[in-house]
C-alpha cells in the first residue's frame, strides 16, 4: 500500500537516490540537501510502498520582486519518482496531496519550472499570464503559477527568484 508522508530525519539517503535515479544524475538530489541545509524545505513529502521512498515532492520559499513590493510565495521543485514506479500516477498523488497540505496552511500560490503539458492538471496556467517573469532563459509556457487565492499573483505580477540555494544548481 503507498503511504504518502512528510520527509523524517533519516530520510535525507533515500530522498537524494530517489532523486538522483528519477533524473539519472544527483543535481536535484544535491539541490534538496542545499535547500535542507538553509533550513528551506517549506514542505518535503514522500511516497513509501512496502516501508521504501520511491518517490519525494519539495517545496521552497521563493520572492517575487513586485513593483508594489516584494511578497513570498513558494516553489515546487524537485518532484521526483523511482524509475520501476514511475507513469503510476504516483507524482501526481504526491503533488495533489502537497497542494493540498499548502492550501490548507494558507499559502496563496505556488510557481513550478517544469513540463507544459504535466501541471495543468493540477491547476497551474503559464505565469506570464499571471504577470509573473523568471530572470532564466526558458520557454514561457514551462514557467508555469497556480493562485490558491485568486488574484494573488495575477494582482501585483513581478519577477519570481527561487531560493538561493537554487543559483548553484540552475543556469
Amino acid at each position: 500500500m503507498l503511504n504518502l508522508r512528510p520527509e523524517l530525519p533519516g530520510d535525507q539517503t533515500a530522498i537524494f537516490t530517489v532523486n538522483r535515479e528519477a533524473f539519472g544524475r544527483p543535481v536535484e538530489g544535491e539541490l534538496v540537501g542545499a535547500l535542507r541545509q538553509a533550513n528551506a524545505l517549506s514542505l518535503s513529502l514522500v511516497a513509501e510502498q512496502d516501508g521504501q521512498i520511491i518517490a519525494h515532492v519539495a517545496f521552497s520559499p521563493a520572492t517575487v520582486e513586485a513593483p508594489s513590493g516584494d511578497y513570498t510565495t513558494l516553489s515546487l521543485a524537485p518532484v521526483a519518482v523511482l524509475p520501476p514506479w514511475q507513469n503510476q500516477g504516483i507524482g501526481g498523488r504526491l503533488i495533489r496531496e502537497a497542494l493540498l497540505q499548502l492550501a490548507a496552511k494558507a499559502v496563496e500560490g505556488v510557481v513550478v519550472m517544469g513540463h507544459p503539458n504535466y501541471y495543468p492538471r493540477f491547476g497551474f496556467v503559464t505565469a506570464s499570464n499571471l504577470g509573473l517573469r523568471w530572470g532564466g532563459e526558458y520557454p514561457d509556457e514551462a514557467f508555469m503559477a497556480l493562485e490558491f487565492r485568486p488574484g494573488f499573483f495575477a494582482s501585483r505580477g513581478g519577477l519570481v527568484r527561487f531560493h538561493p540555494a537554487f543559483d548553484r544548481f540552475v543556469a
